[in-house]
């Protein structure tokens, strides 16, 4: 079947099968930032964004995106440069293996996107459905927060 959404703002027309999962759907087209994991719901590394808020894509059909918009990891950055928040998780050592990473930098942006300032417990709420063995959450959590002063225009 025929599928059309906007995919990292561009317009796009996909084919998938009744029951192929959007996260499956996502990583045929090259979207390999979606990441996955246990296909359940609970490790977010699947993590998307479905007309700006945060959802596991692993537990959507592929169907369910028709018409949406579609925001992956990839979609972040812009003409080769990386959004803030990528450069602060650099920046704070928040990456490592690497496989989470996509999914708490969706879930951090939709944060952001919706509170320019927020609390470390409203980032430590954002990124509770993204499970990570290495780092421990506390340099994530920083990069957040150096994100959004960035985003602001406060200097460092």
């Amino acid at each position: 079947m025929k599928l059309h959404f906007t995919l990292n703002g561009e317009a796009r027309t996909f084919e998938t099968a009744p029951g192929e999962r959007l996260s499956e759907l996502l990583r045929r087209s090259g979207m390999l930032g979606v990441k996955i994991g246990c296909s359940t719901g609970d490790c977010g590394t699947c993590t998307v964004l479905f007309d700006g808020e945060p959802v596991v894509s692993c537990l959507m059909l592929a169907a369910q995106a028709e018409g949406a918009s579609i925001t992956t990891v990839e979609g972040l950055s812009r003409d080769g440069k990386l959004h803030p928040l990528q450069e602060a998780f650099l920046d704070e050592g928040a990456v490592q293996c690497g496989f989470c990473i996509p999914g708490m930098l969706l879930s951090s942006f939709a944060l952001l996107e919706e509170n320019a300032e927020p609390y470390e417990g409203e980032i430590r709420s954002a990124l509770s459905g993204n499970l990570c063995r290495c780092t421990g959450y506390e340099n994530p959590v920083r990069a957040v927060k150096r994100a959004a002063r960035a985003m602001r225009g406060e200097e460092e």
